[in-house]
């Protein structure tokens, strides 16, 4: 297939189908790890046209979702600051932080910015030497290269007056975390086709064997998230646990490794918290020593600063994959795009925002709503 539509095409769309009807004989329940999968298959009602036996669990694979209330606080803290230019991806700055977010700082002065890239923001600190720059680096392993080519590049090109405020989280631990936690129900994973691009899939095949697990990595349009839950189930029905690529035109077994190694150099492996989940050892990345003075948490001695999740807002067990958005008590009332609990609400990966924008309510869908794909 060379074209998107393709990818979107009815009637392979009701083969895949047809073929994982015929295959299932049991419930199972497969977490999709990457949150944009999950927008796939909420926009295309891809879990209500599977039959009754698959269950998808959405996983923690939102990065603005998972980014923790205090390393928002963090960035709060350095963009209030009038020295500083602090630049963001936009989907960041409705990210609500203790008592505001970025849009708040900068309608009260603060000049916070809306960048494409992290070279966008070493651009401006080059063009404003007497102002500290900052960039808000979130992620996992997929944003994690160009963010440390960046800061690689400052250090070789001599521009002090530039920094980045690290939150990055890598996929497999969480993996892990999720599998060793008292109420998981996961039988088998989706594993996020872009991070493998980067990472290969070498930590993966660990993983499926100590927990027993298939885990197949798969794309993000519907046919491609078909083909990975057929595979699965297949694995699941015959007692199989292996890792399996079914997105082979973007990702190779070993990945990038000149990605791999720029990793290397920039960073360091770190226990990270995830936001309404805790910390997760070795689950991030933080600039190593050689970088630490482009550490802007060490450079702004924001490092201090902790704060506690809002009791009314339940991303957490969104993120654990423990109940479904619109089974919070707060989704669609107080909790809303415009008045947003948590990130979940608020990124363009986050489970409620898809269950919010796809008008998954709680009720039963008509036959149009439940089926785009077909």
């Amino acid at each position: 297939m060379k074209y998107l539509d393709e990818f979107q095409n009815p009637e392979l769309a009701r083969r895949l189908l047809d073929d994982i009807r015929s295959t299932v004989t049991r419930p199972w329940a497969l977490m999709e790890v990457c949150g944009g999968q999950t927008h796939t298959i909420i926009r295309h009602g891809i879990d209500q046209l599977l039959p009754d036996e698959v269950e998808l669990i959405h996983g923690p694979g939102c990065p603005v979702c998972v980014t923790p209330l205090e390393v928002i606080d963090k960035a709060l803290e350095i963009a209030s600051r009038p020295d500083v230019i602090f630049c963001s991806f936009g989907d960041m700055l409705r990210v609500p932080g203790s008592d505001r977010d970025l849009f708040q700082v900068r309608s009260r002065g603060g000049d916070v910015r809306v960048v494409y890239s992290p070279l966008d923001a070493l651009k401006i600190a080059q063009q404003n030497p007497e102002r500290e720059v900052v960039f808000f680096g979130i992620g996992f392993e997929t944003t994690a290269p160009p963010n440390a080519m960046t800061v690689h590049q400052a250090r070789r090109l001599g521009i002090p007056n530039f920094s980045l405020l690290v939150s990055h989280v890598r996929v497999p631990p969480a993996i892990e975390a999720i599998m060793t936690s008292p109420s998981c129900r996961v039988q088998a994973f989706l594993a996020a086709g872009h991070v493998c691009s980067v990472m290969g899939m070498g930590e993966y095949p660990e993983l499926a064997d100590r927990f027993r697990v298939p885990i197949v990595v798969t794309g993000f349009e519907p046919l491609d998230i078909l083909e990975g839950i057929r595979r699965t189930v297949r694995q699941l029905e015959r007692g199989e646990h292996t890792v399996d690529n079914a997105y082979p035109r973007a990702v190779r077994s070993e990945g990038n490794p000149a990605a791999q190694a720029m990793l290397a150099d920039v960073f360091e492996v770190t226990d990270r918290a995830w936001r309404g989940i805790g910390t997760i050892p070795a689950s991030g990345w933080r600039l190593s020593e050689r970088y630490r003075d482009y550490d802007a948490e060490y450079r702004f001695s924001v490092g201090g600063i902790t704060t506690k999740e809002p009791a009314a807002c339940r991303s957490g067990e969104v993120l654990q994959g423990l109940i479904k958005p619109h089974e919070c008590a707060a989704f669609g009332t107080v909790c809303t795009p415009r008045t947003p609990l948590g990130a979940t609400m608020v990124s363009s990966e986050g489970a409620c925002a898809a269950y919010y924008l796809y008008r998954r309510l709680g009720t039963t869908p008509t036959p149009q709503e439940a089926s785009p794909v077909v």
